[in-house]
This record gives C-alpha cells, sequence and structure tokens, in this order.
C-alpha cells in the first residue's frame, strides 16, 4: 500500500474553533476523522444533503463520499478535520438532511510510534492527508484491534519486537504501491477498536488482494482482530448523493 501524498492546508494554519469558546476540543497534532454509513429515509432530500457537505467544505472539512454496496448502508461519508464541532455539524446536517445512520466510526490521524523516525515531511503527509486519490475510487473501511489472548499478546511485546513485526507488514503493504492507497487512523478510548483502516484502490479486487495478502503476515495472523466491513465506490458528492436517493 502507498501512502498519502499532498496536504490538505498549508503547515501552521488553523481554523477558528466552531463550538464554545474553550471547548473546542481540537485535536494538538493531526485531524479528527469521522465514518458516517447511512441509509437513505423515507424523507431524504438530496439537495440538503448538497448543501451539508458544501458547508462543512467551506469550513475546512475534507469530505469523501461513497456509494455503498450491500445492506449496511447506502452511503459513506468520511469528513476529515481539526475541529470536531465542523465535524458534528456535518453528522448533524446530514442526518436533517434524511440520511439515517446505521454506523459510523470516529478516530483522529496519527503517525505510528514506530514511525517515529520518518523525516518531517511525510509525518505531515500522514497527519493531514488530502483525500481522496484521483485513480482509486473502489473503497472500503473496517476497524481493527490488537489482540490480548493468553497466548498471543500484543501488548505483552517488547517494543522492539512490536516494530520488526510491523515492519514485515508495511513491507507488505507496499508491494500495493500503486493499487492500493490506505488512511489508518488511531481511535483507542475514542471508539470501540483500536484503529480505523480506510482503504482506497483502482479496482475492488485490488483491495480484496491486499487485505487477503496482508493476513498472512505475523503481526495480522497471529495479532490482529478486524471489526465490519464498509464497502463501495467513491464519486462525486452531487452524483453520489443524487444517485443513492433514487428509487
Amino acid at each position: 500500500m502507498e501512502q498519502r501524498h499532498g496536504v490538505d492546508q498549508p503547515h501552521g494554519q488553523h481554523h477558528q474553533p466552531a463550538g464554545p469558546a474553550g471547548s473546542s476540543g481540537v485535536p494538538e497534532d493531526g485531524l479528527g476523522v469521522l465514518h458516517l454509513f447511512a441509509q437513505v429515509g423515507p424523507g431524504y432530500d438530496p439537495a440538503a444533503a448538497q448543501r451539508a457537505l458544501k458547508q462543512a467544505e467551506a469550513a475546512g472539512v475534507q469530505v469523501v463520499t461513497a456509494a455503498l454496496l450491500g445492506h449496511k448502508a447506502d452511503v459513506g461519508l468520511v469528513a476529515l478535520g481539526p475541529d470536531p464541532w465542523q465535524l458534528r455539524d456535518l453528522q448533524t446536517a446530514v442526518q436533517g438532511a434524511g440520511l439515517q445512520l446505521s454506523g459510523s466510526y470516529l478516530s483522529l490521524t496519527e503517525v505510528s510510534e514506530y514511525a517515529a523516525g520518518i523525516p518531517d515531511e511525510m509525518k505531515l503527509h500522514r497527519l493531514r492527508p488530502q483525500l481522496p486519490p484521483e485513480d482509486k475510487p473502489a473503497f472500503c473501511f473496517y476497524p481493527m484491534s490488537k489482540r490480548r489472548e493468553a497466548r498471543h499478546n500484543w501488548y505483552e511485546l517488547d517494543f522492539d519486537t512490536r516494530k520488526e513485526l510491523m515492519y514485515g507488514h508495511g513491507q507488505v503493504g507496499r508491494s500495493f504501491r500503486g493499487r492500493v492507497l490506505q488512511l489508518i487512523t488511531g481511535s483507542t478510548g475514542l471508539d470501540d477498536w483500536e484503529w480505523g483502516v480506510t482503504l482506497f484502490g483502482r479496482r475492488l479486487d485490488d483491495l480484496k488482494d491486499c487485505v487477503y495478502q496482508m493476513r498472512f503476515d505475523a503481526a495480522s495472523a497471529r495479532y490482529a482482530e478486524f471489526g465490519p466491513f464498509w464497502t463501495g465506490l467513491v464519486g462525486a458528492p452531487d452524483d453520489v448523493l443524487t444517485r443513492v436517493g433514487r428509487r
């Protein structure tokens, strides 16, 4: 897998908090990432949903829209922004437009402790990615955690062992460079799992092949637990929000 390229705003630029003074909750590093998965409700208004996304984007929030496949949800939104109040406002607005949430996930962009020595420019790309990639419309998201079983407890391993395992895990991912782009975000203490994994691929089978191959390395085979998957196709917001509402 490849890392994200580009940044969504100049380094050092700050947004005015959207919430009450002194209560914005803006992360010290990185961006808040809110995944919203929704069904089209009986009163769904595509125009209102489109306005909600445009208002969020005008406030500095990146929003990725995907038409989802299967019964879990009709539409997926991935919102990235520094101010959690702006993410909350987007959630409120799309619900007001008639999208009924069937799933969600909250996390933060981060630089892994195993990548602490990478150049500052690479760190910035991980903390402030620019999404979605233009040539990768296939989309999936899943949460994951590390095991704490008696036989395989990730958190009982020393740092060097964990770092070596993650290096091997990354080597498998890097073999998909050009086919799959990843966004891995941290959610310990924020949601039910420890990380969120968002993948963009050229085709759906790129995502399938990548996840399949990565499950064979020791870091995944022994120590990873995976949550539910949401899968679909990324598209322009107006197109996605209109098409999912057709009945």
